[in-house]
């Protein structure tokens, strides 16, 4: 056998054993994969995440009073709308509700790394989230308000544009804050990381107003006597699409667990939903 025909040999053995490994590691990650997804399905706890901070969906509180469930790694107890739904869903699952207290723009990250199960925090199904995370059926369907100062003249708005050259925020990273141009001669304030920083900022006036949902709204004016919240009337507020209201739970991309959560919501009926929603804001603490 000549040197060059040995050459030919060595170099085709070497590419056959090369594509075996590549095809063996192929192979190997799509098990692991595998695994993963049965040990999530598997798994006897239900890791949700919320920020614990966006009352009447979720709070922090002292104690376990109004079935209050303890946030991981704390002394303290989380509760709310999102709460009372995470316990319904994780009991018809038969799992152990695990609440993890995470920051807004920490929540989608965690879910897509596994360090969540999954998002129960007033999270809006928005077309750029799908691009990211699955989402569940719906559980509640909202509208948007701006919470004002009860002693401010803005009370009495009927339309957006009733809030022209006044200042108006969201929360950072959230659909709210792109309907705020809506509103012709406005000035768009920065963006704020939370609702409790939105009311200190209202509260201060450092801002005339915030966008919000109905419910954190009416949680707002429950909470402190100095906030009250506007109601557009039919064809004056914010245009924006149906499941930017909606909240839905938000799942890893493939999640076994979605079958399940979809199952658990369609027991909830929507006279449940309504109680559990107006529970919510009665029990909420008095200030945030």
């Amino acid at each position: 056998m000549n040197k060059k025909f040995r050459k030919i040999i060595a170099a085709t053995l070497a590419l056959t054993f090369t594509l075996s490994l590549a095809g063996c590691g192929g192979q190997k990650q799509e098990q692991q994969a595998q695994q993963a997804q049965q040990g999530e399905a598997e798994s006897s706890v239900l890791k949700v995440g919320m920020e614990c901070g966006y009352a009447p969906f979720n709070w922090t509180q002292l104690d376990d009073s109004n079935g209050a469930v303890p946030i991981q790694g704390d002394s303290t107890f989380a509760n709310g709308y999102d709460v009372q739904i995470a316990k319904k869903v994780a009991e018809s699952m038969g799992k152990e509700l695990v609440i993890v207290r995470t920051e807004w723009d920490g929540l989608v990250p965690a879910v897509q790394s596994g360090v969540l199960d999954m998002i129960i925090a007033g999270m809006s199904p928005t077309e750029k989230r799908k691009e990211s995370i699955d989402f569940s059926d719906n559980y509640y369907t909202s509208d948007l308000v701006i919470v004002v100062r009860s002693d401010s003249d803005l009370v009495n708005a009927t339309s957006i544009q009733d809030f022209a050259g006044k200042k108006i925020t969201a929360q950072l990273n959230t659909f709210h804050d792109t309907v705020i141009d809506q509103i012709e001669g406005v000035t768009h304030h920065t963006a704020m990381t939370d609702f409790p920083a939105m009311r200190v900022a209202l509260q201060s006036g450092v801002i005339d107003g915030y966008v919000s949902e109905r419910p954190e709204g009416i949680s707002a004016s429950m909470a402190n006597s100095e906030f009250a919240y506007v109601v557009f009337e039919d064809g004056k507020g914010f245009k924006y699409e149906a499941n930017d209201t909606a909240i839905a739970a938000g799942l890893k991309k493939g999640s076994p667990l979605l079958e399940g959560v979809n199952a658990a919501l369609a027991n909830i009926s929507e006279e449940e939903r309504q109680q559990l929603m107006e529970d919510a804001i009665a029990n909420q603490p008095a200030a945030e």
